[in-house]
């Protein structure tokens, strides 16, 4: 009989909707095979044998069907055997099912071979075989079986429109459209669905606002498939306000479309109004809370995705590895060690502590917030396989400047990346060993390792302390020649180079040509900086009026350059009303390095009572700096009085200053206070005071 081939308990894990027609296929197997008998060879049949047939037939398709459910192939393969036992080989409906199952199993090449081998091919074996193809990420023997398909209709342009959208050819995606709708064949939902996201990356808020217009025309708008990708293009293009317009006139929306709107603020960093959408959601899932957890991290709000992640642990919502993850690499950004170790133990009772990337993290944390003996526990414990472990504790050597025990590191992993000869190459620069941040980027070179732009910075902040300009040069080219994207703070550290190494010519043609790609301040700061420290002051504040017109946040060391340049060219007027325009006008809080621009300002143009008064309102202690600019001033103009403050809040900080005793000595001589400057000599002879002698780094 047909069933011995067919396993008992394949049988018993068909569902109960497909039951009924097994029982029919199984009480009939002999029939079926005399019924077939019988139309093949012109014997009559009644209406009750086509029904058997017909039974017999569905029996098969929702075996077949099953098997596409469970991805069980193998079953498959065995009613493919009844097929052919049963003579139903040719039926066009059961060869559709097979080359289903097939191409659903991800077996292709029987797909292909069963759809070769059909006598009568019709749309709906094409449109399987393409669906097969695209899902297996072929696109190419999709297309192919497209372009020869006799008849085309919604569903083949469909399936293609979604495999090339999905897949990122968004441009094909939209000529699979314009030839469906040159057919004259209409779009579903579905299509619309998967047209949109392609051609809102192809034309930004136009395009998505023409294909709102079309959707409301044909009506889809009512549907909550289309409206939701319609409010996912309108926040991928940054236009919030024409999303939640769309969101409020929704008819209908599911838990995917509160999580699109949610996650358009979130990610805009508006997260007041990301925690009106979340507060409001109706039915919160982890996706929910994820994202108004993220959303607070990126705004640093780190004790508000903190309280957010406790909330969700109170409402029985269970946190993901990414979620973890994430808050504690906000704790290692914040520097928040308590908040750390404690999502660190929460880590390691639900075991996420075994992933290696979840070690590599805490281990960073650790590092980061300078707790290296915790960090070198972490990594103890760690797979060592895993080379972000190794990178972890590396920068936490850095960080911290142990920069022998960095190296030390260095050379015992055992695979390295750009990651790991960015990170030492860094170190050797940030701890004043830019020759031996040059060697080891050779020698990153020589073994074949690609630089990026992280590299190439600490790269020419090691030249720009060497000061060689034939290796800036030759490190510019290279940067040209192996195209790295020369992004804003590469373009700051080659003006900081050329600029340290003398050449403000070249300095100024490397701003030239970024300067109207700039994004963030870092390139203008640099120019500024450079051309107030070699005396180009007006040229310097030329340069900052034209930021200002660009509308870029203006940060700290925006004006130290300005204030810089003011004390060169003697602005004080200007040098003050910048002064006054840092917080009140650009939320910038000034610190010691502002104050003591200030005070340099004041004293160069001989006001050093106002100097005196704005030492004595610092929010902060002044620093030898300033005193000792205060003195030198004071020198210069004589004032005795505030001179002999400056010095002795000079000598509280510092004793052995001596050149502050040699100020105050020459200016009790000029104001003709003999006993007084031969009593301070005096003084510096008997606490025996050096004089350091004077060097050259000139070669």
């Amino acid at each position: 009989m047909i069933l011995s081939s067919c396993k008992p308990a394949f049988l018993r894990r068909l569902t109960s909707s497909c039951l009924p027609a097994l029982q029919c296929f199984a009480s009939g197997t002999i029939f079926i095979r005399s019924s077939i008998h019988g139309l093949r060879y012109g014997a009559g049949s009644s209406s009750r044998d086509d029904q058997q047939a017909s039974n017999h037939e569905l029996a098969l398709v929702s075996a077949l069907k099953l098997c596409c459910i469970n991805l069980d192939v193998s079953r498959g393969r065995g009613i493919h055997g009844l097929v052919m036992k049963s003579g139903l080989e040719s039926n066009n409906f059961v060869e559709n099912s097979l080359i289903n199952m097939y191409a659903k199993c991800g077996c292709l090449g029987d797909a292909q071979s069963m759809f070769d081998s059909c006598a009568k091919l019709d749309p709906v074996s094409y449109n399987i075989m393409i669906a097969g193809y695209v899902k297996s990420g072929e696109l190419n023997e999709a297309r192919k079986l497209f372009d020869i398909m006799p008849k085309r209709g919604c569903i083949s342009y469909t399936t293609m429109i979604m495999g090339f959208a999905q897949s990122g050819f968004f441009w094909e995606a939209f000529e699979v459209y314009k030839q469906m709708r040159s057919a004259g064949v209409l779009p579903n939902e579905v299509t619309m669905a998967s047209l949109i996201p392609a051609c809102s990356s192809l034309g930004g808020i136009k395009v998505c606002r023409m294909l709102h217009g079309l959707v409301i025309k044909m009506i889809f708008d009512q549907l909550v498939l289309v409206s939701t990708n319609l409010l996912r293009m309108y926040c991928l293009c940054s236009s919030l306000t024409d999303a939640r317009a769309l969101f409020d006139e929704m008819p209908v929306r599911n838990i995917f479309t509160w999580n699109v709107m949610l996650n358009g603020y979130a990610k805009a960093g508006v997260i007041h109004m990301a925690r009106d959408v979340f507060d409001n959601v109706p039915e919160k899932d982890v996706v929910s809370w994820g994202t108004i957890i993220d959303g607070y991290i990126r705004v640093h709000m780190l004790s508000d995705a903190l309280s957010m992640y406790r909330s969700m642990v109170s409402s029985g919502v269970e946190a993901s590895d990414v979620m973890m993850v994430d808050l504690v690499s906000a704790c290692r950004k914040a520097l928040a060690i308590s908040e750390g170790q404690q999502l660190h133990a929460i880590l390691v009772k639900k075991g996420f502590d075994c992933n290696d990337f979840i070690q590599a993290t805490v281990t960073h944390l650790y590092a980061a917030c300078g707790r290296i003996k915790e960090a070198c526990l972490q990594f103890d414990q760690g797979i060592k396989k895993n080379i972000a472990l190794w990178n972890a504790l590396l920068s936490g050597f850095v960080r911290v400047q142990m920069i022998d025990q960095a190296a030390k590191l260095f050379n015992e992993m055992p695979e390295r990346d750009v990651f790991t000869w960015s990170t030492m190459i860094s170190g050797y620069a940030q701890s004043e060993q830019p020759t031996m941040a040059l060697e080891l980027f050779h020698n990153m070179v020589a073994a074949g390792i690609q630089p990026n732009e992280v590299t190439m910075v600490s790269v020419f902040s090691a030249i720009a302390s060497l000061g060689t300009m034939k290796e800036g040069i030759w490190a510019h080219r290279y940067v040209v020649n192996s195209y790295i994207p020369i992004n804003d703070n590469l373009s700051a550290a080659l003006i900081d180079m050329y600029a340290k190494c003398g050449s403000i010519p070249n300095a100024l043609e490397v701003f030239h040509r970024i300067r109207d790609k700039a994004a963030t301040v870092s390139p203008w700061n640099a120019i500024i900086c450079a051309l107030a420290m070699h005396g180009h002051a007006n040229l310097s504040l030329e340069i900052f009026y034209d930021l200002q017109m660009r509308g870029i946040q203006l940060n700290a060391i925006t004006f130290i350059g300005v204030l810089s340049a003011c004390c060169h060219t003697g602005m004080m007027e200007l040098g003050k009303r910048y002064f006054e325009s840092m917080k009140s006008a650009h939320n910038v809080s000034p610190d010691i390095k502002h104050y003591g621009c200030m005070v340099d300002l004041l004293g160069r143009s001989g006001q050093l009572e106002e100097a005196e008064k704005l030492i004595r309102s610092m929010p902060m202690e002044a620093d030898v700096v300033i005193w000792g600019t205060l003195l030198a001033a004071c020198r210069t103009h004589g004032n005795v009085d505030v001179g002999e403050w400056a010095a002795g809040n000079l000598a509280r900080l510092e004793p052995s200053h001596g050149a502050s005793r040699v100020l105050l000595s020459n200016l009790y001589a000029d104001a003709g206070k003999w006993e007084d400057a031969f009593s301070v000599r005096q003084a510096m002879q008997s606490s025996r005071m050096l004089r350091l002698p004077g060097y050259s780094g000139v070669v």
